[in-house]
Parts: C-alpha cells; structure tokens; sequence
C-alpha cells in the first residue's frame, strides 16, 4: 500500500487520519476552513491556524472508475471507485477518496453501478488511511 508523502503543512492531516479523526485546517482568525492544508488563508491572508475535527459526513460530488495500467500495487484491484466527497459542514472543501462497502473492505468491493452523484458518505479509516462508505438512512 502507498502511504502518503507528507510536508510540514499537511503532516496534521494524516497524525489526525492514524487516530480515527477527520480533520480539516481553518484560520483561527476569521475561521475560514480550508484543503488542502496550506500556511497562510487565502480568504484573509492571515498565517495563524487550527485543526478542525469534521463530523465525516458527506456527499459525492464526483467520481471515477480506475483501470489499469496503475501502480503495481493496486493493478490487481482494478476496476474500482474514486470519489471526490463534499463535505456537509464545509461545501468547498472537496475530499478525494475511496469509495468501499464497509469499513476495511477491499477498494474494489463496490461496483459502479451503485454509485450516485449525491449520495451520503461518512468517512471511516483503514490503517490510517480515509476512505468512504455509503451511509444508508435508517
């Protein structure tokens, strides 16, 4: 498996993601959240920020199928689902993810075929890693 290459900015990010917890960056000036990690807010130009934990709720705002030719390590799941999730507290910001059957499921368990632009997902995490599930109304 690939694990993310991290600079000093994102770095957060993914310490939050091995614990379980969605966060985001915001300014903690005018409160502005924001992604993909940077250091300065680019609604008001200030360099303080914070790390904001997210609900983890979503919906999908687009997606994709990956075939091959891929990296080694993921041909042999190929096809599978890549969604870009937007997230229900924060609209502009746009996650870029797996979409899977469950938690821990493989990143092909889900065909295409049941994906639908608007449909709700929650985060969850497999081995440090946020990927998507549908969330199913009860």
């Amino acid at each position: 498996m690939l694990r993310p290459v991290t600079d000093a900015d994102g770095a957060p990010f993914w310490r939050y993601a091995a614990r379980g917890e969605l966060r985001v960056q915001g300014c903690a000036d005018c409160g502005a959240l924001r992604f993909p990690p940077r250091p300065c807010c680019p609604h008001c130009r200030s360099f303080a920020h914070a790390w904001h934990r997210t609900a983890g709720r979503g919906r999908i705002w687009s997606w994709v199928v990956a075939h091959p030719p891929l990296l080694p390590g993921y041909a042999d799941l190929a096809p599978y689902p890549v969604v870009l999730v937007e997230l229900a507290e924060a609209p502009r910001i746009r996650l870029v993810g797996n979409l899977v059957a469950r938690p821990g499921a493989p990143i092909n368990s889900l065909t295409a075929g049941r994906i639908r632009i608007g449909a709700r997902v929650r985060a969850v995490f497999h081995d440090g890693m946020p990927q998507w599930v549908p969330e199913h109304r009860s």
